[in-house]
């Protein structure tokens, strides 16, 4: 339901706010009704507090973003930055009395251009979309995180999201460009540039890309494209033991291969997306290395991958012979955590990422944490650059099971960060992993990114409780 200016609910702070805003922005971008708003309280995240928001606003210009931040720094309003909600850390949840910032009804591609290799976007363009716009033009757009189907850029940009294929392509950070920046008070930002080389003071465009809409919200990003590439190949190999695919990682990375994809999933994993989508994977294989290349002969390149699995003690190397069946691979990588989410009803999904060389250490680590907890605990990975989705299952209606699965999070991360890790390698922190941040940044790293914080939101009204 879309509340007008007289019929929205109000008490005497409320109903200034809600005026204040309807002098700037239409009715139906103004959402009061609590059975409305609610949806837009939280994101996919589990254990993470989400509050009630005084109300939604959905701007459609940059225009009506500036009178929404002027308005709130005016009335000292907490404001949180959202886009599809899709993200794993809380990062999105909705603060008591907040004003949620959805820039879902900002979607326009403004640009793209084959010459300069950039598109420029609003923030709330989907990721897919993109993607296929671009590839209209022989061009493409690498991030690719696994709920690209419906994530939004801005969101991406706002975590830093990752995918399957940054083992070879990298994350989002490396292809921003630029952005345009609503800062807390209103004023427009510009940072970066739309040149292929650019050096020009601190790199505020890095600062802005993984800070969780806490420095401010992103109105329009310059973002780099690559021609695209061949159709990839995939290759599935199946190993006795997590070690043996993980002593396969080592072997393909340090034999200088640069594969699209290797992802790996551990038997409790493959034996969830069995049940869920009837695939047929081998169920007697204790992990799956999928590895992928979209090279000019990718047949050889899997040729000789599949020999380095084999001295690694693969059971079975089996390429897929053309585009379809690599794609049904990789449709089993993708379907990993709804997967698992159906083993209990409810998951916590790590993101822990840890040196290529640790990654065997990590996964006997995380099995040994799900016999201690008496958890289902399956990992999923991007084992190619080390990032790992250990997801723990349970019944979110068992108290014990509960306290159970948040203390076996943390001891992954703990585990994490023993193996020279980080806490997050894509999902970002917000509410999930505040305490563990502060960990791995140690006192001085905290206070200078506080500073950070204070430099850009003085009154502390973006996005506040996330982060630190």
């Amino acid at each position: 339901m879309i509340m007008s200016r007289i019929e929205a609910p109000r008490d005497e702070v409320t109903g200034n706010l809600l005026d204040r805003l309807l002098d700037g922005l239409p009715a139906e971008a103004v959402l009061t009704d609590p059975d409305v708003t609610a949806a837009y309280a939280h994101d996919m995240a589990s254990f993470c507090p989400a509050g009630i928001p005084a109300a939604v606003v959905l701007p459609r210009t940059v225009e009506q973003v500036q009178h929404v931040l002027r308005t709130a720094t005016e009335l000292r309003v907490p404001v949180v930055p959202q886009g599809a909600r899709t993200g794993l850390s809380g990062a999105a949840n909705a603060s008591d009395g907040c004003l949620v910032l959805s820039l879902t009804k900002m979607d326009r591609i403004l640009e793209i251009s084959p010459v300069d290799r950039i598109a420029v976007v609003e923030p709330g363009v989907v990721n897919a979309v993109l993607s296929r716009a671009v590839a209209e033009h022989g061009l493409s757009y690498p991030p690719d995180p696994s709920s690209w189907e419906m994530c939004t850029i801005g969101g991406n940009i706002g975590t830093a999201s990752g995918g399957l294929c940054c083992v070879k392509y990298g994350v989002t950070a490396e292809y921003v460009l630029g952005l345009d920046v609503v800062l807390a008070d209103g004023r427009l930002l510009s940072t970066g540039r739309r040149t292929a080389k650019g050096v020009a003071g601190y790199d505020l465009t890095r600062l802005f890309v993984g800070s969780e809409g806490s420095l401010g919200v992103v109105v329009r990003a310059t973002l780099a494209l690559k021609p695209q590439p061949p159709r990839q190949l995939v290759l599935a190999a199946e190993f006795a033991s997590a070690a043996a695919a993980c002593d396969a990682v080592c072997r393909i990375m340090a034999d200088g291969h640069v594969p699209s994809l290797l992802e790996l999933m551990d038997r409790t994993t493959v034996k969830a997306v069995n049940e869920l989508t009837r695939m047929g994977l081998p169920e007697t294989t204790e992990a799956l290395l999928l590895a992928a290349f979209d090279t000019p002969d990718p047949a050889a390149d899997l040729a000789a991958v599949g020999a380095l699995c084999e001295a690694a003690g693969a059971t079975q190397v089996v390429p897929a012979e053309d585009t379809a069946e690599s794609e049904l691979l990789l449709q089993a990588r993708r379907s990993s955590l709804v997967a698992l989410e159906a083993v209990k009803g409810t998951t916590m999904i790590d993101d822990v990422c840890v040196p290529r060389s640790r990654l065997g250490d990590m996964l006997e680590g995380v099995e040994r944490i799900a016999e201690k907890y008496r958890l289902t605990i399956g990992v999923c990975a991007h084992a190619g650059d080390g990032n790992t989705h250990p997801t723990v299952c349970f019944d979110a209606a068992d108290p014990d099971e509960a306290r159970r699965a948040r203390e076996s999070f943390d001891e992954i991360m703990a585990l994490g960060l023993e193996l020279g890790g980080t806490i997050t390698g894509e999902h970002g922190v917000g509410v999930l992993k505040k305490e563990w941040l502060a960990r791995e940044l140690g006192p001085v790293g905290v206070e200078m990114q506080r500073q950070i914080k204070q430099a850009f939101d003085p009154l502390g009204i973006l996005n506040p409780g996330k982060l630190f």
